[in-house]
């Protein structure tokens, strides 16, 4: 969603709906034991939980929807820090081992990426770190897998984006004999490609029913439309030529932000409808709040102030944000409580939603939130700021 639009919404005074809606799964975190790490290139791996059975019903998920882990990663100064980073499940639910009791992410190694540089160095099967129950919305709007009958999914990943794509895709062509997916997957190498063998394994089980396209940016293919970035010109030829949009049921796109947006901008063009467009972002491994305490924030006594009221688990707490400072509603609420809810803080997951009861706020960024959803009055924390004396929101409604 433009950020004009998000501010728009979200600016106006907070209207509680009175449609009923389906009950949220509060995403909690509980500790799990690493049952394996496997590499997948040179700075990817797959890192695999056991599940007790215990949490079973905690851990179920849809193909599309990520974790988030939470560690304590050293500091560089002789200490450590608390982090939180959200990775996409890898494996789709009930196949290929990953069902009730094991559950999978990839990490690939971000460039002075703290969390990532510390998985791919230390994290080993035995160890026990906290996985927060699963969350997200890039799920498929269709009906059930086994009722997809002749539907045509279309996936356009980048890098790590094939992450959850990999879900997607398995339960798409297991789910219906008659369901197929078409996956455009652009890398800089072949050696940059995720889950390689994995791929080229689902292409020989369906080959009828997957089309399998690799764009490589640095290496060049037989095919020209294959070969370089996919830019405005290449995408219009591949819609043309590979997955003309009026035979697509529904797409997929994950990448960084560049690629996403011009996927998206293209569809609607091209006719698509926004609901039948599912997309996720990359969030940069450095931009995060670091920890649980929030950043430091000084309340002066003479110091003009926002009261923030919230309720999370059914207790109401309030802080006191300084004006001069602009801090987001999930900083301050991070200062007075720990487990206040959140993964990315880039306003891409939805993992801190929660609904404005009172007073207004501007939303910086939103790439989490349905209309619908902002039209109830929902907001990101993470990216809301105060704009009356006093705010008032709700993590449980």
């Amino acid at each position: 969603m433009p950020r004009a639009e998000a501010e728009a919404a979200a600016t106006a005074t907070a209207k509680v709906a009175a449609t009923a809606t389906a009950p949220r799964r509060r995403a909690r975190f509980h500790e799990l034991e690493v049952a394996e790490v496997r590499p997948l290139t040179a700075d990817a791996i797959e890192v695999t939980f056991a599940v007790p059975d215990g949490l079973a019903d905690d851990y179920s998920y849809l193909p599309g929807q990520y974790v988030a882990l939470r560690a304590r990663v050293p500091d560089g100064r002789g200490g450590e820090t608390e982090l939180r980073r959200s990775y996409s499940i890898c494996r789709p639910p009930q196949l290929d081992g990953a069902g009730p009791g094991r559950i999978s992410v990839a990490i690939k190694r971000d460039i002075g990426g703290r969390f990532s540089t510390w998985a791919h160095e230390s994290l080993k099967a035995g160890d026990r770190i906290d996985v927060m129950s699963p969350e997200g919305r890039f799920t498929s709007s269709l009906p059930d897998p086994g009722e997809q009958r002749e539907a045509h999914i279309v996936g356009i990943a980048a890098g790590s984006g094939i992450t959850p794509m990999m879900a997607v895709a398995q339960s798409v062509l297991a789910g219906s004999e008659t369901s197929r997916f078409t996956l455009i997957y652009t890398n800089r190498s072949t050696l940059d490609v995720m889950f390689l063998e994995e791929l080229a394994d689902l292409k020989d089980r369906y080959p009828a029913r997957l089309a399998l396209h690799h764009v490589l940016s640095r290496e060049q293919r037989a095919a020209p439309l294959l070969s370089g970035r996919i830019d405005g010109e290449k995408l219009a030829t591949m819609l043309d030529v590979l997955v003309p949009p009026e035979h697509v049921t529904e797409w997929f796109l994950c990448g960084p932000f560049e690629l996403v947006e011009l996927c998206r901008a293209t569809l609607a063009e091209r006719g698509v409808p926004g609901d039948r467009i599912r997309f996720e972002l990359f969030v940069n491994d450095n931009q995060r709040i670091e920890g649980e305490a929030g950043r430091p924030v000084i309340v002066r006594p003479d110091e003009e102030t926002y009261r923030i009221d919230f309720t999370l688990d059914g207790l109401s707490a309030s802080v006191e944000s300084p004006v001069s400072a602009n801090e987001s509603i999930l900083n301050a609420a991070l200062r007075i409580r720990s487990d206040v809810p959140f993964a990315c803080a880039g306003g891409v997951c939805g993992t801190c939603r929660a609904r404005l009861i009172d007073g207004k706020v501007q939303m910086t960024e939103n790439y989490a939130l349905e209309p619908d959803e902002l039209e109830r009055g929902y907001i990101l924390t993470c990216q809301s700021h105060p704009r009356t004396p006093s705010v008032k929101v709700d993590y449980d409604v």
